[in-house]
């Protein structure tokens, strides 16, 4: 688990270095993300929770995770709160895998087995494009919060939207 929790907080830390620009605060993404990012992931390996850690090592190390917390809002289901894949790996195939698993994962463990939600940045046009790609709908437009911490770590207002399964059954989903 510890080494799942470094392998993911750097894998994590890189992809928020490619794809947070302009978000966040070059200051925030220059710094030690790295340590922040492995406290999180620390954090949530080693506490119990209703929640599922999937990853994909594809003989090189880490290629791919993706997290779940079941049954996170009332109204949306659980939330897909990161899936992120190596940059070397990005459109292989490993994103539709990793959101497919974490699809069954709701289905076999949540309360509510239908649904399910994750948030993506709006500067993020091509994560848009592939969960539209997976049947995910655009439902709701909101402001980032800043990561717990420090201040200064977003650069401007930047905006998330949240992407919505209704039901994660879905042809795109459960193939």
């Amino acid at each position: 688990m510890a080494d799942d929790a470094e392998q993911i907080a750097l894998l994590h830390a890189d992809s928020w270095r490619r794809f947070y620009r302009g978000a966040y605060s070059d200051a925030y993404l220059d710094g030690d993300i790295l340590s922040d990012r492995l406290a999180v992931w620390t954090a949530r390996m080693s506490a119990p929770g209703h929640s599922g850690t999937l990853v994909v090592d594809d003989g090189n190390g880490l290629a791919a995770f993706v997290h779940v917390a079941l049954d996170d809002d009332a109204r949306w289901g659980s939330l897909v709160d990161n899936l992120h894949v190596r940059h070397d790996r990005q459109r292989s195939g490993l994103g539709r895998v990793l959101l497919r698993k974490a699809a069954a994962v709701v289905a076999d463990r949540a309360a509510d087995h239908s649904r399910m939600y994750l948030w993506v940045l709006e500067q993020n046009l091509s994560a848009q494009r592939f969960y539209a790609s997976m049947g995910g709908a655009c439902v709701e437009k909101t402001l980032v919060t800043a990561p717990p911490g420090t201040t200064g770590r977003l650069a401007g207002t930047p905006a998330k939207l949240r992407i919505a399964w209704a039901d994660v059954s879905v042809p795109e989903l459960s193939e």
